[in-house]
């Protein structure tokens, strides 16, 4: 079917939002992408005239690829090298999506993106489509084919699981920066005291390599156990330099809603370490090292002004 100039606009004016949901779901910018183009594919091979609520319809097409990928993705979880993190978004990307409300910032954050790995995938889309884009329970009831009453048992279930992995509070960005400005310091001073002062005590530090480039298939946990590791990664040596193929600079910037150091060589992002900061200290490290998903990052990094960076390791 060709697609007129009013479909092809209705289409165009909800890929953003379809774009948002889909790398809620999936944790990955390109098969969100990915995604969001099969379901134009089925848009254009559609009776579109007789679609009442193209909105509706395209969501719910979207929501069914992404659960087709969700299936698949779990077994490709199971064979992962090492520890899976999402793939980056920097500050200012559109499929971040909205993030007017404390619900909707968390649901792009790493710490909820790696939470929703544990929910099944049905548990996934009712919580994503509820707290991060206010869908209505009827209408998510529609795109999966439930009651609405099932709808709202899966929503309590998914919200349940996600608060016992996550009892954090948010913290203003001036005193998030502040907090990131005192970690470079003490990661750089040499000594492992001033970084455990830092961190609360169950902090933890996690990478994910992909089998692509060094990282450790567990975490570090306690603050002592981070704080040297820490330590360790922010003080030159020949190794990394090795590693490193050049100085790297280190940039203090936001990723997926969270204050993050964006490392780079020659202007390619190498690094992107999400940290989640509270109020009593630093809890997590999450950095995404493996090259495949920092693609989207990199070309972002190269299109916008990012200023002089706060380190450089030589």
């Amino acid at each position: 079917m060709v697609l007129t100039g009013n479909q092809i606009d209705l289409f165009e004016a909800a890929m953003p939002r379809l774009k948002a949901i889909a790398y809620r779901l999936l944790g990955s910018a390109s098969d969100a992408e990915d995604a969001v183009q099969d379901t134009f594919l089925r848009w254009q091979s559609a009776d579109v005239d007789r679609i009442e609520v193209p909105e509706a319809w395209l969501t719910k097409v979207l929501t069914n690829l992404c659960l087709n990928q969700l299936t698949s993705a779990r077994a490709r979880r199971e064979t992962y090298v090492g520890q899976w993190l999402p793939e980056p978004l920097l500050a200012g990307d559109p499929m971040l999506g909205p993030a007017e409300t404390v619900e909707q910032r968390e649901s792009v954050s790493f710490a909820v993106l790696v939470l929703l790995e544990r929910l099944s995938p049905n548990e996934r889309v009712v919580y994503v489509l509820r707290e991060a884009f206010g869908y209505p329970h009827r209408r998510i009831a529609e795109i999966l084919d439930i009651t609405e009453t099932s709808g709202q048992q899966i929503l309590h279930r998914a919200k349940k699981h996600i608060a016992d992995g996550r009892t954090r509070t948010e913290i203003d960005e001036a005193a998030a920066r502040r907090i990131v400005d005192e970690f470079l310091t003490a990661a750089t001073s040499g000594r492992t005291e001033p970084l455990v002062r830092l961190l609360t005590a169950d902090a933890v530090a996690i990478g994910d390599g992909g089998g692509k480039v060094p990282a450790r298939t567990r975490p570090f946990e306690g603050a002592v156990a981070v704080a040297k590791f820490m330590r360790s990664l922010f003080t030159p040596n020949q190794a990394a330099r090795n590693l490193l193929g050049g100085t790297a600079e280190i940039h203090v910037s936001y990723a997926n809603g969270l204050p993050a150091l964006v490392v780079t060589v020659d202007g390619r992002v190498i690094g992107v370490m999400c940290l989640e900061i509270t109020t009593d200290g630093i809890a997590a490290f999450r950095n995404q090292a493996n090259p495949d998903k920092l693609e989207r990052a990199t070309r972002q990094w190269a299109a916008t002004d990012h200023g002089e960076p706060a380190l450089r390791i030589n």
